[in-house]
């Protein structure tokens, strides 16, 4: 009996020289999906409850970025602001596509700001997610996140940080995305990103304000209440500093709202994308 295929692999396009590992769904104005940095992430395990209902108004485009998923690893690769934007604007180029919304999730917020700040005419509408990209003290969850090694009884502590709804954090799930990070390659790339001490790696992620002040998109800003990992007051500032933005707050949610509120974060995105169509 043929081995169940993975859904986390997809197609695969070479951007900015980086051989990726993306998922295209959908059709309509194309959508950039840009996961977290969660250890064992990949655009698939982040964006999987919600591509499928997206995909019904949009063209759905979720890459894992380098370092993360099934993207090429090398020796030669940094992990930093510089490649992960090149590599964005490199798929969209590869794609052939000029423009196009972005929806970032936490680093791919923060990612996600940095590709509107560099390149503002590729990109037309912007979600931040839970997003980094203002400075802030770094939270004892995301220390723990960026500082993971890899254990089932880890990883589950993970769980209970990212999510408010405890239920969501099963031994299932804790098994398979903790078999995620020991796959060959995943945990090097992973704890090269982030060595301690961390602060450094938040102000790294941050732009400058009067780059996010000077932003010209509508953007929507959302943000669990309850989040322990990235601090609601991050999109608090983000909301004030963009000119165009409004801010959504759900209650009872933590760091995962595209997978505690799936249905509503798929709405609430696609209202919001398609009301300039």
């Amino acid at each position: 009996m043929n081995a169940p295929l993975n859904p986390e692999i997809a197609r695969s396009i070479v951007a900015a020289g980086i051989t990726t590992n993306y998922h295209d769904l959908g059709s309509g104005f194309p959508v950039l999906m840009l996961h977290g940095s969660g250890p064992g992430v990949s655009a698939w395990a982040n964006w999987r409850l919600v591509m499928p209902s997206l995909a019904e108004r949009a063209r759905v485009i979720a890459p894992d970025m380098a370092g993360f998923g099934y993207t090429e690893r090398r020796p030669d690769l940094r992990y930093d602001m510089d490649t992960w934007v090149a590599q964005a604007i490199g798929m969209l180029d590869a794609l052939g596509i000029e423009q196009a919304d972005l929806v970032g999730n936490s680093f791919g917020g923060g990612l996600a700001l940095q590709v509107a700040i560099r390149h503002p005419h590729r990109i037309r509408r912007l979600v931040l997610m839970g997003s980094v990209g203002v400075r802030f003290d770094i939270t004892p969850a995301l220390d723990a996140v960026w500082g993971y090694t890899p254990s089932i009884e880890t990883m589950r502590g993970l769980l209970d940080l990212f999510a408010y709804d405890r239920s969501l954090a099963n031994d299932e799930l804790a098994k398979l995305r903790y078999e995620a990070t020991i796959r060959p390659g995943f945990q090097e790339s992973f704890a090269a990103m982030f060595p301690a001490p961390r602060q450094r790696w938040v102000d790294a992620m941050a732009s400058r304000a009067e780059d996010i002040k000077a932003l010209p998109h509508e953007t929507l800003v959302i943000h669990g209440r309850e989040d322990l990992v990235i601090p609601l007051d991050t999109s608090l500032t983000l909301a004030q500093w963009i000119p165009n933005a409004q801010l959504h707050v759900y209650g009872k949610c933590g760091h995962w709202t595209q997978i505690e509120h799936a249905a509503r974060f798929a709405r609430l995105v696609g209202d919001f994308l398609t009301e300039s169509n």
